[in-house]
């Protein structure tokens, strides 16, 4: 049976979707909870790929939560042995840091529902050649990142430019949120600190007409997240191949 190893950072900010989707698969998954297991150091060896969630930290405060310093150096390692790595929103920006890529305060807070598209490079990409040209995409973050040398960009947003990236065959770093359906939705909607974030943002924001938002694109939403996760669990019947990074991108932090 196959392992996957998920990285969680806060209660609220969970596989969604895609944890049906992992289990359907034959996965056996195991959560690291950062929030609760503080000096916890997963051994990746021992898994057969990760997933690495949202949370409202930036990636970059790593005297305040050092986790994240673990984690970056656990998702170097796996991307150097070939793992299959996912990372969503905060993961995301994580898998930046780990190929050296700045991890920035955005312009703007992207919360609700956003239009996102391929770039040409996307339309030819295995995963977001599901996209049916621009979608409606569940956003939630206030941070971006800048794409990795070597990496491949492959969609935007008007707003924000950088919303995913693919490294190598098999690892994806995405902005947004696929694995979102509605009850979780509505659950980040009414959890007291992303609530706080909403009211801080002006009259344009409110939960009533993101909720609004969800009822008219929910379903296209969770049939591309089918897809695109779907596609993505691909990647775990091609053979490995090891990443060496030192070699290849010396501004990697933590390399010489």
């Amino acid at each position: 049976m196959r392992r996957m190893l998920v990285f969680q950072h806060v209660p609220h900010e969970i596989l969604g979707t895609l944890d049906p989707q992992l289990r359907e698969a034959g996965f056996r998954i195991r959560y690291v909870n950062f929030g609760r297991q503080h000096d916890a150091r997963p051994d990746v060896d021992r898994y057969h790929g990760i997933v690495v969630l949202g949370g409202p930290m930036n990636c970059d405060e790593t005297s305040r939560y050092p986790h994240l310093g673990v984690e970056i150096e656990a998702i170097r390692a796996a991307i150097e042995k070939g793992m299959p790595v996912l990372g969503i929103c905060l993961g995301g920006q994580l898998i930046a840091r780990a190929l050296g890529a700045r991890v920035i305060r955005h312009k703007e807070k992207e919360i609700g529902w956003y239009d996102v598209t391929p770039t040409a490079e996307g339309v030819k990409d295995p995963l977001f050649s599901h996209f049916s040209g621009t979608e409606k995409i569940f956003q939630w973050h206030g941070d971006t990142f800048d794409i990795p040398v070597g990496a491949v960009h492959l969609a935007a947003s008007p707003g924000c430019a950088n919303q995913a990236f693919r490294y190598g065959e098999n690892v994806y770093a995405l902005q947004f949120h696929l694995e979102v359906d509605q009850p979780l939705i509505a659950r980040w909607l009414h959890t007291p600190v992303m609530a706080r974030e909403i009211e801080c943002l002006g009259p344009g924001f409110h939960p009533e007409g993101i909720m609004a938002d969800t009822h008219r694109y929910i379903t296209r939403s969770l049939a591309l997240g089918q897809a695109v996760f779907g596609q993505y669990l691909h990647s775990f019947h091609t053979r490995r191949r090891r990443v060496p990074l030192s070699s290849r991108y010396p501004g990697v932090p933590g390399q010489d």
